[in-house]
């Protein structure tokens, strides 16, 4: 199998995917989502792998969705770029949305452990990749976060939720900041966090701690696990979020955000949103008559 967008290795019983677009720190593309569930299926289904690892080439792990080509992109109506013009279809989002969500779930739902080896930036889409998996080590100098949460996003996968907790994660997502490994390790976000030189040691131990256990141990764990969230609401949570995901999007202040990245570029629409500031003064609010 030939992927595009990313690269698929093994060494004895590890199989390593490695998210393969340095030059846009490795941002999500149309087609990256399927590839990534691909390559899981793929380690699946190969009887000598029993450990995954999943890394970014380049300077970072992911830095979310490409959203410079998304947001500042004119929009046909029915397009499935981030944003729709009205009237808003949001079934048609959702089906997107829903799609690359279940995508990425491929790595939590995977019978074989799955390691996040994140360095430089797990941004937004990013980080969602990253905490699908079973373990999330991060270089102390890394950094992870949801951004678009202030404006234009919400984690459709909700994992920071079910990671966290609820005043951690609304600490995380009222906010949008970004917190270095050390201070995700601190959290409890992230297993463990190392200097920068000694996390490809550090996945190597923990994959090759795993790769010694029978792979049915490993499903068994792994589901057992796993099923203590589903019965915790985590695919309606999920449901949820992804409908809010392009609610975020074809909001007043959505609309504002898309307009000013087709006006002024990406960048600076996101230091506006970052300000600090009450953004979008000149959005028109709906008026609701009863």
């Amino acid at each position: 199998m030939d992927f595009k967008t990313l690269l698929y290795e093994t060494d004895g019983r590890v199989a390593t995917i490695t998210l393969n677009r340095p030059d846009r720190l490795n941002a999500i593309c149309r087609g990256m989502p399927t590839e990534i569930h691909q390559a899981v299926e793929r380690a699946n289904e190969d009887d000598n792998i029993h450990v995954i690892v999943l890394q970014g080439a380049g300077d970072g792990f992911c830095s979310g969705y490409d959203l410079k080509d998304f947001a500042e992109a004119r929009t046909a109506v029915g397009a499935s770029d981030g944003s729709e013009n009205m009237p808003w279809d949001p079934m048609v989002d959702f089906n997107m949305m829903h799609q690359n969500t279940q995508d990425f779930m491929s790595l939590w739902h995977s019978h074989k452990p799955t390691i996040a080896k994140v360095h430089g930036a797990a941004v937004a889409g990013g980080s969602d990749i990253a905490l699908c998996c079973d373990l999330v080590i991060m270089a102390e100098d890394a950094r992870i976060g949801y951004p678009p949460a202030r404006v234009w996003g919400c984690p459709t996968t909700a994992m920071w939720v079910y990671r966290l907790g609820p005043e951690k994660a609304k600490r995380m997502l009222l906010t949008g900041d970004l917190i270095t490994g050390c201070e995700a390790a601190d959290m409890d976000l992230v297993l463990e966090a190392v200097p920068a030189d000694d996390l490809d040691d550090r996945v190597r131990h923990w994959a090759e701690r795993m790769q010694g256990v029978p792979r049915n141990q490993l499903m068994m764990q792994k589901l057992m696990i796993n099923q203590a969230y589903e019965n915790m609401g985590l695919s309606n949570t999920q449901m949820i979020a992804t409908l809010f995901d392009g609610i975020t999007r074809h909001s007043p202040e959505g609309v504002w955000f898309k307009q000013r990245a087709q006006d002024v570029g990406f960048k600076q629409a996101v230091q506006e949103r970052d300000s600090g500031d009450p953004i979008a003064k000149g959005v028109s609010k709906p008026t609701y008559k009863f």
